[in-house]
């Protein structure tokens, strides 16, 4: 309870911050142990720019599930070389994915929630639980307009099943105001946004949106909206 008090009062100290502001004000409190989770979608090249220039050596990290598109690739070495950085690259135990697909078969996740949730705890949360080795915050790149999976996200959290403070510099942003940082500031992003894309994961469970549906309709497109989520980012509890 400490630690989400702590999260509720940073949040009120800095909502009137800018985005920049709340990036350096944990990039000078917690030093190296805060780490950028990107998953290279267009509000974490934001959050990258504005990371790049307050400071390049911040631990900027991806997650390689095995079953990217192509194009999110050519992102990573992109925007490595566009920053003069390097992204850290953490990748699923194959082992693990061996036997899952041994016993489920190739996409399984399209069988059953269960499945899916198998499937993207062993390419995603248990890589990430390995990137989050040694530090005390992460920074996302959530909004609230999102998703109704992420209405209830605040600018500081205590993420409880990571044990660290999540940050949410953007929270408040629009889709539009992300774009326009994006245009204003010749920062690379994806080709598939330009495709009908606005979220992009893996391949297999991504799919372009028709006009109209929620920006996040095309991922896990076959299952009910409140449960389009991978399990990296909690749900908070309104109130």
């Amino acid at each position: 309870m400490e630690k989400v008090e702590q999260a509720k009062k940073m949040t009120a100290e800095l909502k009137d911050k800018s985005p920049e502001e709340v990036l350096k004000y944990f990039i000078d409190k917690c030093e190296n142990k805060v780490g950028f989770a990107s998953s290279l979608g267009a509000e974490d090249q934001v959050l990258t720019d504005m990371i790049c220039k307050i400071d390049k050596s911040v631990n900027i990290f991806t997650l390689d599930t095995g079953r990217l598109f192509p194009e999110t690739y050519n992102l990573i070495e992109k925007t490595s070389n566009h920053y003069g950085i390097k992204i850290n690259v953490f990748f699923p135990d194959y082992n693990k994915v061996e036997e899952m697909v041994q016993e489920k078969g190739i996409n399984l996740f399209y069988h059953s929630v269960e499945n899916r949730e198998r499937c993207c705890y062993l390419r995603k949360k248990e890589p990430l639980n390995r990137a989050f080795k040694g530090l005390e915050a992460w920074i996302c790149g959530l909004r609230k307009d999102q998703s109704i999976t992420r209405f209830n996200n605040q600018l500081v959290e205590w993420d409880e099943q990571h044990a660290l403070f999540k940050i949410n510099p953007i929270i408040n942003w629009t889709e539009d105001q992300v774009w326009d940082y994006i245009k204003e500031n010749n920062v690379p992003f994806n080709e598939l946004h330009e495709q009908g894309f606005p979220s992009i994961g893996c391949q297999p469970c991504t799919r372009a949106i028709l006009p109209g549906e929620d920006v996040r309709a095309g991922r896990w497109w076959w299952e009910q909206p409140e449960k389009r989520e991978c399990g990296l980012h909690n749900r908070p509890v309104k109130g």
